[in-house]
C-alpha cells in the first residue's frame, strides 16, 4: 500500500471511527460526509456517477454480485451465460455455479499461441455466440496473468445491439491503463483497492443506471446499505483508501504507465540474452498492459525456478489459485503445453519497483536457471 493511502486512512481509524449509516450525531455523519467524498472521488475519476458505485469487500465479492445477481432474477425461466476460458476464477467458479442451478454456461476460446496475440478475443466470437436467451456476458479488461488488453468497447457495441448485458472484471485495468467506463459502456464494472495501491479488503462494482434498470439480488442482506446492493457497515477507512488510491493512481498514471513500460522492456531484454529457450506467453507489448511479463523456460520445472529465487518475489500463476497444484488455466486456455505451462513464471513490476530491481531479478533468475538446468542434465 502506498504510504499517502495510509496517511490518508488513518483518522478514520481513530479521530472519526463514527459509523456511516448512523443518523443524528456528528460521528455518524463526519463518517457519512467522508464516504460521500471518496464516492465521488471514485465515480468521477471512472466517469460515472456517484449512485453507480456499489462498495464490496473487492473485485471477488463484485464479481460475483454481477454475475449471481442477475442470475437470481431469471432462476425460473433459466438462460444463457457468455464468458471466456481465460477469465479470473471469481468469474469462472460462479459461472460453474449457475450451470449446476440450471444455466447454460458458453466459455469461449482466445486466439492460441500458434496464432497472432495469443490470448486476445475476436469481437466477432461474442457476436456469433450470443442466443436469444443470453442473459449477460462477462469479459475481463485485462488478464491476470498473460496482460492481454481486450476489445472491451467493441463487444459492448455488440452485447447491446442484442440488449444483453456486459459485465466487465476491470481489476487488473484500473490504475494501470485509462479506464472511462461511460467510454467503454459496459454495465457492470468491477475493480478491488488493493491493486491500486489501496487496502486489502475494499473494492466496487459499478452498476450502471440504464433504462430498463439493472436488477441485482443482493449477496448480503440485512441492513439495505448500499442502495440495497450490499447490506453491512461500511468499511470507512478503506473506503477513503480506495478513493485516494484510484486519485494517485489516476494522477501519477501516464508517468507510471511509461516508467514501468521501460524497466519491463529492460527485465525482457536482458532474460532473453542471457538465457536460450524462453519464450513470452501472451500477446507482444502493444496488446499488454504495462508492467506485466509472463514467460516460460524451455528445460527447467516453474515451481523449483520459483523456490530459487531467493529475494525476488514471482508467482507460477494467480495468487488466488496459488493453493492449486494443477497448471496455470490461462497458459493451458491459449493452447500453451502442460511442460511449458509448468516452467513459466509471471513477473509484475509496479510502483516500488526500480531499475536495481530489474538487475537483481535478471541477475537471480539467470543463475537459478542454469542451476537448475546443471542439475537436469548431470
Amino acid at each position: 500500500m502506498d504510504r499517502r493511502v495510509l496517511d490518508a486512512m488513518m483518522p478514520y481509524f481513530t479521530e472519526h471511527f463514527g459509523n456511516p449509516g448512523s443518523i443524528g450525531h456528528v460521528f455518524g455523519e463526519e463518517a457519512r460526509n467522508a464516504v460521500a467524498e471518496a464516492r465521488k472521488t471514485c465515480a468521477e475519476l471512472l466517469n460515472v456517477a456517484t449512485n453507480e458505485i456499489v462498495f464490496t469487500s473487492g473485485a471477488t465479492e463484485s464479481n460475483n454480485l454481477a454475475i449471481r445477481g442477475v442470475a437470481d432474477r431469471h432462476l425460473q425461466q433459466g438462460g444463457h451465460f457468455l464468458s471466456v476460458t481465460t477469465e479470473h476464477k471469481a468469474v469462472l467458479d460462479p459461472l460453474g455455479r449457475l450451470e449446476k442451478q440450471g444455466f447454460e454456461v458458453t466459455l469461449l476460446s482466445p486466439n492460441q499461441v500458434t496464432g497472432e496475440q495469443p490470448g486476445w478475443l475476436d469481437p466477432h466470437k461474442i457476436a456469433e455466440s450470443i442466443r436469444d436467451d443470453t442473459r449477460l456476458v462477462s469479459v475481463m479488461l485485462v488478464n491476470n496473468e498473460i496482460g492481454v488488453i481486450q476489445s472491451i468497447k467493441e463487444i459492448a457495441k455488440i452485447c447491446h445491439l442484442r440488449g444483453v448485458l456486459l459485465h466487465c472484471d476491470a481489476t487488473q485495468a484500473v490504475g494501470r491503463i485509462p479506464v472511462d467506463v461511460s467510454d467503454f459502456d459496459v454495465d457492470l464494472l468491477s475493480f478491488s483497492g488493493h491493486k491500486i495501491y489501496g487496502p486489502r479488503g475494499i473494492g466496487a462494482l459499478v452498476v450502471r443506471r440504464r433504462r430498463p434498470r439493472i436488477k441485482l439480488t443482493p449477496l448480503l442482506e440485512g441492513g439495505g446499505q448500499e442502495q440495497g446492493r450490499r447490506s453491512g457497515t461500511l468499511n470507512v477507512p478503506a473506503v477513503i483508501g480506495l478513493a485516494k488510491g484510484l486519485q494517485l493512481c489516476h494522477d501519477e498514471l501516464e508517468v507510471e504507465a511509461d516508467r514501468i513500460a521501460r524497466l519491463r522492456q529492460t527485465l525482457f531484454d536482458r532474460v532473453t540474452s542471457e538465457l536460450d529457450d524462453v519464450g513470452l506467453n501472451g500477446p507482444d507489448f502493444s496488446l499488454r498492459v504495462p508492467g506485466n511479463l509472463s514467460l516460460h523456460f524451455g528445460k527447467v520445472d516453474g515451481e523449483a525456478l520459483m523456490m530459487n529465487m531467493g529475494p525476488v518475489a514471482v508467482s507460477s500463476g494467480s495468487a488466488c489459485t496459488s493453493a492449486n497444484p494443477e497448471p496455470s488455466h490461462v497458459l493451458r486456455a491459449v493452447g500453451l503445453s502442460d511442460d511449458l505451462t509448468r516452467s513459466s513464471l509471471r513477473f509484475g513490476i509496479g510502483r516500488f519497483n526500480n531499475a536495481e530491481d530489474i538487475d537483481i531479478t535478471a541477475t537471480t533468475l539467470r543463475e537459478a536457471v542454469h542451476r537448475l538446468r546443471g542439475l537436469r542434465s548431470g
